[in-house]
Parts: C-alpha cells; sequence; structure tokens
C-alpha cells in the first residue's frame, strides 16, 4: 500500500511574519510552516509525493525509486514515507559514498543507495536513463528528481488550500503574491497551476541557472493546459548549487532570533534573504500581503553543521 491514509496532511500553521524591514516598508507577510506538518515528512516533501504515490498505486507498483544528493530532503521524505507505510524505495544518488545524516537515515529507513558518480548522475536527463533501472527494479515507479514533473507540482496545488481555509484567522481578505524558494520550480509550478494567473508567485531561485529550472517549470505548465501562469524567477543562490556564506549564515541567525522560526541555509534561508532584498529595493508597493511558504528542509542543516 502506497498510499497515505485519507487524513495524511495536517494543516500547516499560517503565521504573521514580524520582521523589522518588512514593517518598515509596510509589507505584511504571513509564513505557512510546512515545516510543521510531520516530523519527518516535513516542508513541501508530502506535496510532492503524493500524486507520485497515486500514480505508483494505479499502476500496480509496490515502491519508489528517486533521485537525490547526499543531503537531499525529497529522499529522505521518501525513504521515512516507504518506512511509515510499508512500501520499497530506491534511492540514485550524485557523487561518490560518503557519510552523511541524512545518508544513515536513508539507510536507517530501509532504502537501498546507488551512488551514480557526478558523471553518471548528470545522464539523468539522458534518453534511456532509466532503462537499466527498471530493467533491474521492474516493480519500482521511477520518480524524477526532487519528485519533479507534472505530478509534483500537481500535488502542490493543494497548498494554496491550507493558505485559504486560513486567511479569515489573519484579518486577510486577499492577498498579492507568493514567495518561495525554488530548487527544481515543481512547487512554483504547481502554485502556478493553482492560481490560474490570478496571482503572482515569486521563486528565489537556490540554485545556479544552469540547473534547468527555468525550462523545468515551463515544461510542466504546458503540460498542464492551464491558463497562463504569472510567475518571476529572483536569483538567490549565493554564487552556486549550495553556496552558503558567512553574511547568509549571519542573516539566519539574526532572522530565527527575531521571529522564533528555524530556517536551513540552501533554500529557506536564502529564500528570506532574497526577499528582504527585494522588498528594499523598493520591488513590493507598499500595503502588498505576501505568502511566504517554509518549503522545510531543516533535516539538512545537520550537514551544513557537520561540514568543516
Amino acid at each position: 500500500m502506497l498510499l497515505p491514509p485519507a487524513n495524511w496532511l495536517p494543516q500547516a500553521p499560517l503565521e504573521p511574519l514580524h520582521l523589522d524591514w518588512l514593517a518598515s516598508a509596510d509589507i505584511e507577510v504571513a509564513i505557512l510552516r510546512l515545516d510543521q506538518i510531520d516530523p519527518l515528512i516535513s516542508g513541501n516533501k508530502w506535496f510532492k509525493l503524493a500524486e507520485h504515490l497515486k500514480a505508483a498505486e494505479r499502476a500496480g507498483a509496490d515502491g519508489i525509486i528517486s533521485l537525490g544528493g547526499a543531503h537531499s530532503n525529497h529522499l529522505h521524505a521518501l525513504a521515512a514515507a516507504g518506512r511509515r507505510l510499508g512500501f520499497k524505495t530506491v534511492g540514485l544518488l550524485r557523487g561518490h559514498p560518503q557519510d552523511t545524516p541524512t545518508v544513515e537515515d536513508l539507510q536507517a529507513f530501509g532504502m537501498q543507495l546507488h551512488w551514480l558518480g557526478y558523471a553518471g548522475y548528470r545522464a539523468r536527463h539522458e534518453p534511456g536513463f532509466w532503462t537499466p533501472w527498471q530493467t533491474r527494479y521492474p516493480t519500482l515507479q521511477a520518480v524524477p528528481e526532487g519528485g519533479g514533473g507534472l505530478a509534483g507540482a500537481l500535488g502542490c496545488a493543494a497548498i494554496r488550500q491550507q493558505v485559504d481555509e486560513q486567511l479569515p484567522r489573519l484579518g486577510w481578505n486577499d492577498f498579492d503574491a507568493w514567495w518561495l524558494a525554488c530548487g527544481t520550480g515543481t512547487t512554483l509550478a504547481g502554485l502556478a497551476i493553482a492560481e490560474k494567473g490570478k496571482r503572482s508567485v515569486y521563486g528565489a531561485l537556490a540554485v545556479p541557472d544552469d540547473h534547468g529550472v527555468a525550462p523545468n517549470i515551463e515544461s510542466i505548465l504546458a503540460h498542464a493546459n492551464g491558463p497562463a501562469a504569472d510567475y518571476r524567477l529572483i536569483d538567490a543562490s549565493r554564487g552556486g548549487f549550495a553556496k552558503v556564506d558567512e553574511a547568509l549564515l549571519n542573516f539566519i541567525e539574526q532572522t530565527e532570533q527575531a521571529t522564533g522560526i528555524p530556517l536551513e541555509p540552501l533554500y529557506t534561508g536564502k529564500a528570506v534573504l532574497a526577499l528582504k532584498r527585494h522588498v528594499e529595493s523598493g520591488g513590493f508597493a507598499a500595503g502588498t500581503r505576501l505568502i511566504f511558504v517554509h518549503t522545510g528542509g531543516l533535516q539538512g542543516r545537520r550537514g551544513i553543521a557537520a561540514t568543516p
């Protein structure tokens, strides 16, 4: 059984985000705490997996095979879901064998790991990449890196409902735009599909341009066959993939002290810093109301802390 029970997803809290630089610009932000929906399968990962699990169930698969790195939030959530729901999981990992807190969890959760090296991992978009793996694991459903694709985006479209149901509690009748970190663009695409052009969706691009986020979003939206989506990508990569610097870490520490909300440096921390710069540059008019999506990934903080 790959599907979670009907009541699998609790409502994530929607909280006002109080920061001096927002108040100075007269910008209101509420943060959707997807990091709090589950201790292991947190953030946007349940949403991205939901439709993939339904597809695997329809196909009669007895598990999932997918890709990620040694700190992958996606593989971590997938392995935890497999252990909890009793289905088989296989992970194809970037690079060469290494011990990280995430990898240790993947093994503890029962995920079978295969290390592809770096050249082997880069081949994941080439035709025929999945053929030998489907031959080796014929009963497993292949899921794209990060739980991406149209199925992952359609699962993320449900995030909008989490917000709509809680707006009255904030005293808001509506809001103007979404702001969230982007690693593959799948969650952004899901929100753009859900919005049908009504509200803008801003993605703080936590990876370099050559990671193909924009083409991935366009491909998903093209297959969705919906109205034109209004979205914008903002560079927040800090100069490269998984780049972390002292200024970013100091900003995260100050923000956590001011709000009490934990962030991680690869995605949510970069997204908040990118929002600050956008606000301070006059990117939003006074009185704008935004929803910031906390996409989780806090388990990855352990890997950053362990880095020499």
